[in-house]
């Protein structure tokens, strides 16, 4: 049996009656460039998130050097963030001239540990980025209490995380990612739990200074047309893909809950299986299992029996950031992230799409169970 890591074909043949007519309206308008496609899923998906305001964006990669731009974050300052995450974390700060300043990761959630975040705040200090790596919100209440003490901002790296909730800040109700920081940061690249047909992504902020200098940025700069009043970026969202993912949006709660009854079964399975560890989640927190990721043992041993049986895995994150050779000028060790550095070399991400079938993960569990006897 092939059980790939992701079936976009198969999500595809859920909704193509409901993408093809948006589509062919998009092409109909001839409108491609923001516009009232754009701008009615904004509404949709700040309403969404719970953020007053949305701007679609290019790239999450955009999204977040965007964030960075519109909080005047530049060269020398210093912004810190997990080791442990996709590159364009940290790339996007030393795009703006910044520093990362790299903190190790709670190694139970994969999420930078905030208990270390202090001892790295300087004088230069001029934002947090918490990633909500693989679904699951960071422990934000106290990044949150820490950037209020030092007047320093926060840039939810959302990327992995729509529609997770976050339940440590004492409200009524859970929080949504992207939605307690000063900006939010998503990413609709297709392989997302709300992906386009391409590139596309979002910034959020309850700050209406804030979206409005985001707005800008990604038009050049431009406070209207011919009228450039900071030096921007060609950052906009194409409104075909907000036309796609306006569609898709209407389906995202059921297929992240798909997400969850999988990665349930998967985690029930491997309860009794030595060598492996499961996703643990936080008290009261919602993920969303944009991947399911085990600490393995022999792990790359595990990786050529899957190999071998056609079962899609992926490995995040091979290389740590600090060790990446793009960033060796910071003169970071091996050793001096131990908690990111071992997750690297142990973890390993499932099938966990909302189509799988149960055979398929019988599949994939009989396969690991086999491996590990």
């Amino acid at each position: 049996m092939r059980v790939p890591l992701l079936d976009l074909q198969a999500q595809y043949a859920t909704i193509r009656d409901e993408i093809r007519p948006v589509v062919e309206r998009v092409i109909e308008s001839q409108q491609f460039i923001l516009g009232a496609e754009v701008a009615a899923f904004e509404q949709e998906i700040a309403a969404y998130c719970g953020a007053k305001y949305a701007i679609g964006v290019s790239s999450g990669t955009d999204a977040l050097l965007l964030a960075l731009m519109a909080a005047g974050i530049g060269e020398g300052d210093e912004v810190i963030t997990t080791p442990y995450s996709f590159i364009a974390t940290a790339t996007a700060i030393s795009r703006v001239g910044a520093i990362p300043v790299f903190v190790d990761i709670d190694p139970v959630t994969y999420n930078i540990d905030p208990a270390m975040i202090e001892d790295e705040i300087t004088n230069s200090t001029k934002a947090i980025i918490p990633v909500h790596l693989f679904g699951q919100c960071a422990n934000m209440k106290p990044i949150l209490d820490l950037a209020k003490q030092y007047k320093i901002l926060v840039i939810e790296d959302a990327a992995q995380a729509i529609g997770a909730e976050y339940a440590g800040l004492g409200g009524k109700k859970p929080m949504k990612a992207g939605t307690m920081g000063d900006f939010g940061c998503f990413s609709f690249f297709p392989s997302k739990n709300l992906g386009g047909f391409g590139d596309g992504g979002l910034v959020t902020t309850n700050d209406e200074a804030l979206a409005t200098r985001v707005k800008q940025l990604r038009q050049h700069g431009g406070a209207d047309k011919y009228r450039n009043t900071m030096i921007g970026i060609n950052g906009r969202l194409d409104a075909l893909q907000a036309a796609v993912l306006r569609v898709k949006l209407k389906h995202l709660d059921s297929w992240s809950a798909a997400r969850r009854e999988h990665a349930d079964y998967y985690t029930k399975a491997f309860q009794k299986v030595a060598g492996v560890q499961t996703p643990a989640t936080a008290s009261g927190n919602v993920p969303i299992y944009n991947q399911y990721v085990l600490r393995a043992e022999k792990r790359d041993e595990l990786q050529a029996a899957l190999n071998q049986q056609e079962i899609g895995n992926a490995i995040y994150y091979p290389i740590p950031l600090h060790l990446q050779e793009c960033y060796r000028e910071l003169k970071y060790q091996e050793g001096d992230f131990p908690a990111a550095e071992q997750a690297a070399k142990e973890a390993i991400a499932l099938p966990v799409y909302p189509e799988l079938t149960q055979a398929q993960q019988d599949y994939v569990i009989e396969t690991i169970q086999a491996f590990y006897r």
